[in-house]
């Protein structure tokens, strides 16, 4: 089983699309022609054209090569779909539709036998109970969702045990300037889970960033496994710290298990996790847009002492360290600002000024400090120094990340200017603290994920 013809397919067959607005049918076609490749409407029960594209009977009856087909049918009318789609020779399908195992023994039959018919042809399955997916980079939006067409492309896949999940993180990064590589709504996992996931976006160009939103599984081994097997880093969203089990059950069929026995599987095989959605993507940001950090050490510098406090607290009290920093460079920045209001760590210069770049420059040159984080209040006379930020990050070889606020309009034009030089922007202290947190816990995890035997499996 590959995932190529799901999340790069030549062609795309609708099937059970409809010409009624508001079915799934219909959403799911709409979103779907926005794709730069053949998409064909699927329905005996209808004629005449949709979107554009003539109906056709069955996927049988399509003379072209389909990969993918989604599945718009209600849960009975899906085994026999999908045994059409594999004598069609299609290789994927989302199954959109709820009613399989999520919904007790009956379901669980039917998710039984429609998995039969996808090893039988062998045709990976994503969901049954799912939103879909979208991939907004080449309009391959396989959700039925309104608004998936203006998801921008970015660098992180996000993979969601939740299609409703799936889709407000992808919003949320959208928001926030970032988009995604692909977003993903596995449903009830019924042969593609977040094994097969990893494994595919590990090996996308597109992706530098992979965010996982976790209710539970059952099999916590091959989960952890595929992410200390990823070169790219992954990151965790486990939910469940209360009893959700029943709820949980209920929506995709998640058995939720012990939330420790998860998280400190997670920390153990090399994957930091979040208690928030807004923190899974900015870690994600930080992760995917930096070099690797070698350490937990974190260098901060700031405009302004209050924010800096904010950091300098949070930092260390989720698990990132602030070091000493050489007689060097503390010399070396007394040099740049005499009198500068705080030369330890943080390095705090009162306000922004013109000489700000060359600060943050001295601290994330100094051998003590693995990662770096700057905050400043924007000023407009002086605007963010984004000459001195520009390629240093590769230069030094260490994450560098910037926080701010102000005035939207005002700073607009800087912000953007730090994001095309690659230096990933936080709206918050607290934000940009954690972001820092999660690196340089992920490079602790990363010094002792190998040889690690302790797994959740349930």
């Amino acid at each position: 089983m590959t995932l190529r013809q799901m999340f790069d397919p030549s062609a795309v067959a609708v099937v059970g699309a409809s010409t009624t607005e508001g079915k799934i049918g219909y959403e799911a076609m709409a979103n779907a022609t926005e794709f730069d490749g053949p998409v064909y409407p699927v329905n005996p029960s209808s004629d005449g054209r949709l979107f554009g594209e003539a109906f056709v009977a069955s996927v049988t009856d399509i003379d072209d090569d389909v990969d993918l087909a989604l599945c718009c049918v209600p849960a009975p009318a899906t085994p026999d779909v999908l045994q059409e789609c594999g004598e069609a020779g299609v290789g994927a399908a989302v199954i959109y539709a709820g009613g399989f195992a999520e919904a007790g023994e009956e379901g669980e039959r039917l998710q039984a036998a429609v998995v039969e018919t996808a090893d039988q042809y062998d045709i990976s399955l994503l969901g049954p109970n799912t939103s879909g997916f979208v991939v907004p980079e080449t309009d391959l939006l396989c959700s039925f969702a309104s608004g998936a067409e203006k998801l921008p492309p970015g660098n992180t896949a996000v993979v969601a045990q939740s299609g409703g999940v799936a889709h407000a993180l992808a919003f949320q990064s959208r928001r926030q300037g970032r988009g995604v590589s692909a977003m993903v709504g596995l449903g009830n996992r019924a042969n593609v889970g977040f094994t097969e996931t990893i494994e595919y976006f590990d090996g996308d160009e597109r992706t530098d960033a992979i965010v996982l939103h976790v209710e539970g599984t059952d099999d916590g081994r091959a989960l952890l496994e595929a992410c200390r097997a990823s070169d790219t880093p992954v990151v965790a969203y486990k939910v469940g710290q209360s009893d959700v089990g029943e709820f949980a059950e209920s929506h995709t069929g998640a058995l939720t298990g012990d939330h420790e026995l998860y998280t400190a599987g997670f920390a153990q095989y090399g994957v930091p996790t979040v208690d928030a959605t807004d923190a899974l993507l900015d870690a994600a940001a930080a992760l995917g847009n930096s070099p690797a950090p070698d350490g937990p050490n974190v260098g901060v510098v700031t405009a302004q002492a209050g924010p800096g406090i904010i950091i300098t607290d949070r930092i260390q009290r989720a698990g990132g360290f602030l070091p000493e920093l050489t007689p060097e460079t503390r010399d070396r920045v007394d040099d740049i600002l005499p009198g500068v209001t705080y030369t330890s760590n943080p390095v705090d210069t009162g306000r922004p000024m013109p000489a700000f770049g060359d600060v943050v420059t001295a601290v994330a040159e100094d051998d003590a400090v693995d990662i770096v984080l700057v905050y400043e209040l924007y000023e407009q006379a002086m605007g963010f120094p984004v000459e001195s930020l520009d390629g240093l990050a590769e230069r030094v070889d260490k994450p560098v990340l910037f926080a701010t606020d102000g005035i939207e309009e005002d700073m607009a034009e800087d912000e953007s200017a730090l994001a095309d030089v690659g230096v990933p922007v936080f709206e918050t202290p607290e934000r940009a603290a954690d972001a820092a947190a999660v690196l340089a816990r992920y490079a602790r995890m990363q010094g002792s994920a190998e040889g690690t035997e302790v797994v959740a499996d349930d």
